[in-house]
């Protein structure tokens, strides 16, 4: 029980990667918040956890509206008692040309991951501070995070952006026993990746089974996608790591796609 009498948030956990991380996180012990754009899907999943004897809720949250994390915040500090854990994993992904590409679209992109990571940190770091138990956070990077691809020019840069961003957490948060960590995925097979596969391979006039072999899995030693429980993993070992000698790191998760 790594995670006992910790509280976790979870943002985008209604689905995918964060809903694994959020199951993850109560079978160690974790009273969670799931956060997410779908409140309906955000009970659903903390329904799953009270479901299985733990402790859980559901909180509607735009992690671009400062008003809504502020508060969605609280209310996890009021109901659940504390914030331990911030894991920032609210995504999306739109592919495409960088010249032919919408300011709109980029602009999405960056609030979404980048001003959405802001604000939820300092919503929670606030808390951490004034409880004086240190804390963990830990952005949902990507390989991306080190490399790039084309089509991805907003996805790449704000996923760059988000090192810079722990490695400042980690330094403001050592003297009140907070640590920040990046996971950085490969390809992980879900509705955002599936997504991906028709739109490159029309873009790029490809087969979607070579967008598969030659572009997401190439690299990686074993031809293999990414697990959700190997992210979970992963984060769970940052989450629950007992000191501040693990802090403003970033920890590739991609079957050896990225070796660094």
């Amino acid at each position: 029980m790594r995670m006992r009498d910790k509280v976790a948030i979870v943002t985008g956990a209604a689905s995918g990667i964060g809903r694994g991380i959020a199951l993850a996180f109560a079978r160690e012990g974790a009273r969670v918040a799931i956060a997410d754009l779908n409140l309906e899907g955000a009970e659903a999943v903390a329904g799953e956890i009270r479901d299985t004897g733990g402790e859980a809720i559901g909180v509607a949250m735009d992690v671009t509206d400062e008003a809504q994390v502020e508060a969605g915040v609280e209310r996890v500090a009021s109901e659940l008692g504390g914030v331990h854990v911030l894991v920032s994993n609210a995504g999306v992904q739109m592919i495409g040309p960088l010249h032919e590409m919408p300011f709109a679209t980029w602009k999405k992109m960056l609030a979404i991951h980048l001003d959405g990571a802001f604000l939820t940190t300092s919503a929670c770091l606030k808390r951490m501070y004034a409880q004086n138990e240190g804390g963990s956070i830990i952005y949902m990077g990507s390989v991306h995070s080190k490399v790039a691809s084309p089509l991805k020019a907003p996805y790449v840069t704000a996923k760059h952006g988000l090192l810079g961003l722990c490695r400042v957490v980690a330094k403001e948060g050592a003297a009140h026993g907070v640590r920040a960590n990046v996971v950085c995925p490969g390809f992980v097979r879900t509705p955002l990746v599936d997504k991906q596969i028709p739109e490159q391979a029309e873009e790029l006039g490809i087969s979607e089974e070579a967008v598969v072999k030659t572009m997401m899995l190439k690299d990686t030693v074993d031809g293999e996608f990414t697990t959700i429980d190997d992210v979970a993993e992963a984060t769970l070992f940052l989450a629950a790591h007992p000191s501040n000698a693990l802090t403003g790191q970033s920890l590739i998760v991609s079957h050896g796609w990225c070796m660094e």
